[in-house]
């Protein structure tokens, strides 16, 4: 492990041994990946340091992603990785992505529900020994530094202010660090330092792989503007689905725990069983905004002639505006997401600013809610979708994808 003011370089990448392409063997109808189609080995005889940003479920996007460049003969010579994109960059250098990908593909979203190993303390939600265990058991005893290429997860250390780059030591535990999302899953304490998410201070952590002086820079990044916003569907999980039961078990025996922690509504985000109406939490609420403005706008037309009621009209408009946030089904949960999302789309535009990849490929951040973790066929075909766009551009033009583009 190693603090940003003093990378290390981890040496010269070795030559990595293909990752199996081909669909999941859990999901063998989804279309995750081609069957049985040639494929242009257009980046042939080229290397890439691949940095793969931070972004919650959207972050399987990245398998898909990995996949094409494979599959186009790219040789991918080192990853940095932030959050989900430190685990699946990770699975992938340590070649177990395949082993992962049959694993998430195959979890419904009771599944997930049951992953979380709820705790409600003071510092997290969510422990996360459950979800880690699996990691563990996937990369057993794997040390960054044997890897087979270069690799960079990044972490923030809270008592510092500063990022963390793990650039040696227990894959696993890298991985733990840098995935931890602040008041969610509880931090890891290590060598002395209280370790969260990464994406704090670096959500798409360019910089680590500047040293593998590789012949393109590509970074997929999961805070994407889209001009035409569209959620993934949610097929996985609808209201008649047989697990109903037990996600109502589930629920009940957590609500105690929630009720100490934060609002009921945040379980019920994340357990509801109607499909999801495809609406985000910042659709809701300028929806909800614009209809309270009509509904002002309408009253004080009919009012206009009454001064009495113009008056307390002034005096309403003074007064604190709120909505019915219980009505819209927005709580602690989806306003503390909101928050994280933002801060996060800022920081990843100054990083782009100041270290511009070669390609930047966007994953739109409407594509799904950051707990969707049961949408992975889905998300890792909108990674393939988006990396082809943009590897058919640049490999026609040198074009590359700006932060509104594909």
């Amino acid at each position: 492990m190693s603090e940003q003011d003093h990378p290390e370089t981890g040496g010269a990448p070795k030559a990595q041994s293909p990752v199996h392409d081909g669909a999941s063997s859990v999901v063998t109808s989804s279309d995750v990946s081609p069957v049985g189609r040639e494929v242009k080995k257009t980046g042939e005889g080229k290397t890439v340091a691949l940095t793969l940003g931070s972004g919650g479920a959207r972050g399987y996007a990245h398998m898909g992603a990995i996949e094409v460049l494979n599959e186009r003969g790219y040789k991918i010579v080192a990853i940095s990785g932030c959050s989900m994109g430190a685990l699946v960059g990770g699975m992938y250098a340590a070649g177990k992505m395949q082993e992962y990908k049959d694993w998430v593909t195959g979890l419904g979203q009771f599944d997930v529900l049951k992953l979380l190993d709820v705790t409600f303390t003071s510092v997290g939600a969510i422990r996360g020994d459950k979800v880690f265990s699996v990691v563990r058991d996937i990369l057993g005893d794997t040390r960054i530094e044997d890897l087979p290429i270069a690799f960079t997860a990044v972490a923030t250390d809270l008592l510092a202010h500063k990022e963390i780059w793990f650039q040696e030591g227990r894959m696993d535990q890298a991985i733990r660090a840098s995935i931890a999302i602040p008041s969610v899953v509880t931090p890891l304490v290590l060598n002395g330092r209280v370790l969260v998410d990464g994406a704090l201070l670096n959500p798409l952590p360019i910089i680590p792989t500047i040293s593998a002086h590789a012949d393109l820079v590509m970074a997929v990044n999961l805070s994407g503007e889209d001009e035409q916003p569209r959620r993934v569907p949610d097929a996985a999980f609808t209201a008649v689905d047989d697990s109903a039961s037990d996600i109502e078990e589930w629920v009940d025996a957590m609500r105690d725990k929630a009720s100490r922690w934060f609002d009921w509504d945040t379980l019920k985000s994340l357990a509801a069983r109607k499909p999801d109406s495809g609406d985000s939490p910042e659709e809701k609420i300028s929806r909800a905004m614009a209809k309270k403005a009509h509904t002002e706008k309408k009253e004080a037309q009919q009012k206009a002639r009454e001064d009495e009621r113009h008056l307390n009209r002034a005096k309403h408009r003074e007064e604190h505006e709120t909505i019915d946030w219980d009505k819209l089904g927005i709580g602690k949960f989806d306003v503390m997401n909101l928050t994280i999302e933002t801060m996060q789309s800022a920081l990843v535009q100054y990083k782009i600013a100041g270290y511009p990849p070669d390609l930047l490929i966007n994953i739109p951040k409407n594509a799904c809610r950051s707990y969707d973790y049961h949408k992975a066929p889905e998300l890792i075909r909108l990674g393939r979708e988006r990396m082809i766009a943009a590897l058919d551009r640049f490999e026609a033009s040198r074009s590359s994808s700006g932060p509104l583009a594909l």
